[in-house]
């Protein structure tokens, strides 16, 4: 009695499972590598109620981050600000007071019922993060927000994950500036060695040893 399927067919089965596979580690890998903060995060530029232009405010006027971010220094989380900030310029009568553009502003004032400012960088609720620590050891605001004294919308340019977090752990020379420098976006180490040997001077100096283990972080 003849076979009812061809020889070749003996290896189908065979050949399913490694194409199956296949298709499974590319999906994995795929995942792996692009369902990531890197990707799914950075450039996050969402629409804000009042359009804030913090290269008008920061670039042009010079305005102190903490002015408008009033608790960065002493606060585990830095404070979006209040409408009396905003008013404190523009008020009845003062700085653009007119412009359609404030009109949420203007309505926050009238009601007392915050501006509903879309919120943007945002470490998971399962890791610790204190924004004082970082700031008051050296940490500048441009480390983790990038060069946002030069955006008219602000944006997610740091991924804000565990790994680019571990960058700095585990080499804080890297990053570390003077006190005096913090908050100075345009502020930048004159040389890679300068800034390695300037790090080691403050790394000293403050004892700077961040947590490199999961409980520094997942507590």
């Amino acid at each position: 009695m003849s076979n009812f399927f061809p020889r070749w067919s003996n290896l189908l089965p065979f050949k399913l499972i490694v194409c199956l596979t296949l298709i499974g580690a590319g999906l994995v890998g795929g995942i792996w590598y692009y369902f990531t903060p890197k990707y799914t995060r950075v450039g996050y530029q969402p629409d804000q109620p009042v359009p804030f232009s913090h290269a008008i405010h920061v670039q042009q006027l010079g305005m102190d981050c903490r002015y408008c971010h009033s608790f960065v220094e002493v606060a585990s989380h830095s404070n979006i600000p209040n409408t009396q900030t905003c008013i404190n310029c523009h008020g009845q009568g003062k700085i653009k007071w007119e412009s359609p553009r404030l009109a949420p502003v203007q309505e926050s004032w009238k009601t007392g019922l915050p501006i509903p400012w879309v919120r943007i960088h945002k470490v998971p609720d399962y890791a610790y993060f204190n924004h004082a620590v970082h700031v008051n050891r050296g940490v500048s605001c441009y480390s983790c927000h990038g060069a946002i004294n030069e955006m008219s919308v602000v944006y997610e340019a740091k991924p804000l994950s565990m790994a680019w977090c571990l960058e700095c752990h585990r080499a804080p020379e890297n990053f570390l500036r003077p006190p005096s420098e913090i908050y100075n976006m345009e502020w930048h180490p004159k040389s890679i060695d300068a800034q390695l040997e300037m790090g080691m001077k403050f790394k000293q100096e403050w004892n700077v040893n961040p947590p490199v283990t999961c409980g520094g972080c997942h507590r």
